[in-house]
């Protein structure tokens, strides 16, 4: 049981990263905040415990979603990325 968990936790990280990618190559995007999200997709693909690599990534978005250079429509990505790992730290 554990094992599908961790690959489930796994395939989502594996999508948000996806998602992060695209978010980084938005040219609405303040340079400083994609530095942020670039961070915390680092933070995702270090080896180590999924469980704690999303809970890093949470923290570092949450500064971010509040900057007021960040445009709307990048806001709500956001929160849904750091929705989506938030699944991950309840596991």
């Amino acid at each position: 049981m554990a094992k599908k968990s961790s690959d489930e936790n796994e395939r989502k990280i594996s999508q948000i990263v996806e998602f992060m990618d695209m978010l980084m190559g938005d040219n609405t995007i303040p340079r400083n905040i994609k530095k942020a999200i670039s961070d915390a997709k680092d933070k995702l693909l270090a080896p180590g415990d999924p469980v704690f690599r999303a809970s890093s990534a949470v923290y570092m978005l949450e500064n971010v979603s509040e900057d007021i250079n960040l445009p709307m429509h990048a806001r709500t990505q956001i929160w849904n990325i750091v929705s989506t790992l938030e699944t991950i730290k309840e596991k």
